[in-house]
């Protein structure tokens, strides 16, 4: 199993950063590139990959600029989730390895150490209802370089 590891920071995405991207795509006025980003702590938009990035059933990690970790996923239809990286059950940073599924039309992860189930959409532990992970604002933003 593959694991991608990135770290975010506010300047990680200079104005157009071709060699960091996965989807770039020519247009007669530029050149396009979608970027993942996540909402961080201090309310702004971080980018954190690509959408080619995000494999269905498969997470990514981001280190924040505050220390936390986020887990980024996507589900088949290329939705983007990120929820806390850390297993509240455990204190482990592994969420971003967990398994992807649904239950009852519940996008969720579930814990790859003691199997607990997060719901990618609320945070909320599917198996304990006290326990919760945090949950991120995610979206995908295109930016574009003018040729001139």
């Amino acid at each position: 199993m593959s694991l991608m590891t990135t770290t975010v920071s506010p300047e990680a995405a200079p104005a157009f950063p071709e060699a960091t991207t996965g989807t770039a795509t020519g247009t007669s006025d530029g050149t396009a590139t979608a970027f993942v980003e996540i909402r961080g702590p201090e309310g702004g938009w971080l980018p954190v990959c690509t959408p080619d990035d995000l494999t269905p059933g498969r997470g990514v990690a981001a280190l924040l600029p505050d220390g936390t970790q986020a887990a980024l996923f996507a589900d088949r239809a290329g939705r983007p989730y990120a929820i806390g990286n850390r297993d509240p059950f455990t204190g482990a940073q592994v969420l971003s390895r967990g398994l992807t599924g649904s239950a009852d039309g519940r996008p969720f992860v579930a814990s790859p150490l003691l199997k607990q189930r997060f719901d990618l959409e609320s945070g909320d532990c599917l198996d304990d209802p006290s326990v919760s992970v945090p949950v991120y604002g995610v979206r995908v933003r295109v930016r574009v370089r003018s040729n001139d």
